[in-house]
């Protein structure tokens, strides 16, 4: 594995004391998000950060939004390191085997590729069942998640190979197997998991680690904006939903990415799906504010504390549904999942 460990807190601010300085990353769907997030980490340890998207300065595609691939960049610059913005269609296999000769052209190499591309929030219609939803409006989502994921891989495993290896990160929702709530959706989350997954497998005998990584309650750019806050006053939004306590900048994700790409034993983890929550532990890596928040940990205590009252809200029961169907094929949590599936019988059947 390329680069070396990293990681220290002082007083506040990220210091690398060994960094991906030397290091060429690939950020394909970096215009916002977790994208952007992991794009500034990288190059706040001081890699080479290719911010790729669709969304640009010389032709925005997303009306909705105003973030763009140059903006990306110059915050990899203004972070340490140096971005390069690269409008780039990722469903266009051509267009990405251009970028990809590109990056051999200029570096000769790429050590890093992150596929973070989804684009499916205004196409999942939750609330419907499978025999309900618009089909083609799902399959456009899995051109988006997937396909794109599959021809960037493609085109950029080859370059990794050609020199010292490295590491693929396959972005994704949830560190679970079971379901999370809409077809189309939980298709794609858990498809983007599987390829993390027959990577490694194929990738067995060569020094490229591939691996799924999930962040936890994300304050992107638009749920910052759905809560009518800034990232300056977010905490103002918890009295709308408390949860909303435990979330992350999407900084923080990219921070354990970049510890990742540093660790040179990376490879222990090759295959499985792991989450900010855990590498920020693992890599003693914190948030812009110096939290390590744990979404898995605040999940479970809030389900026990509806477990342990005789009453439970109308929301409770949607917590209590949900969470049982992500702890499906864990049997590390079966204990768990009888208590909900037990207090979800009782109490659905006194409604």
């Amino acid at each position: 594995m390329a680069g070396r460990r990293i990681v220290e807190w002082f007083a506040g601010s990220y210091h690398s004391a060994m960094t991906l300085n030397g290091q060429i990353a690939l950020v394909a769907g970096a215009t916002r998000g977790a994208g952007r997030g992991i794009a500034r980490a990288l190059g706040e340890a001081g890699a080479t950060v290719y911010c790729t998207g669709r969304s640009s300065r010389i032709g925005p595609v997303d009306s909705k939004r105003p973030e763009t691939i140059e903006e990306t960049a110059e915050l990899v610059c203004s972070a340490g390191g140096l971005g390069i913005a690269a409008r780039v269609d990722h469903t266009d296999e051509r267009a990405v085997a251009q970028l990809i000769d590109r990056i051999r052209t200029d570096h000769g190499k790429l050590d890093i590729l992150v596929n973070d591309i989804w684009g499916g929030d205004p196409l999942t219609e939750w609330g419907k069942p499978f025999w309900e939803i618009d089909v083609q409006q799902g399959f456009r989502m899995i051109e988006n998640a997937i396909h794109t994921h599959i021809i960037t891989s493609r085109h950029g495993v080859p370059l990794m190979l050609e020199g010292d290896g490295g590491l693929i990160v396959e972005l994704t929702d949830g560190a679970f197997y079971g379901y999370r709530g809409q077809l189309f959706y939980d298709f794609c989350k858990m498809s983007v998991i599987r390829l993390a997954y027959a990577m490694s497998v194929e990738l067995a005998s060569h020094p490229v680690t591939a691996v799924a990584i999930t962040p936890g309650f994300l304050r992107s750019e638009a749920v910052l904006d759905h809560f009518e806050v800034t990232e300056k006053n977010w905490r103002d939004a918890i009295a709308k939903d408390p949860h909303f306590a435990h979330s992350e900048t999407p900084l923080l994700v990219g921070r354990a990415i970049a510890a990742l790409a540093s660790d040179p034993n990376a490879h222990r983890y090759a295959g499985q799906v792991l989450s900010s929550w855990e590498l920020s532990r693992q890599y003693n890596i914190r948030d812009v504010d110096g939290r390590q928040p744990h979404w898995d940990e605040h999940l479970d205590a809030a389900i026990d504390r509806i477990l342990e009252n005789d009453s439970a809200s109308p929301d409770d029961l949607s917590l209590l549904s949900i969470r049982m169907n992500q702890l499906d094929f864990d049997n590390s949590r079966k204990a768990q999942r009888s208590k909900i599936d037990e207090f979800l019988k009782k109490h659905n059947d006194s409604r």
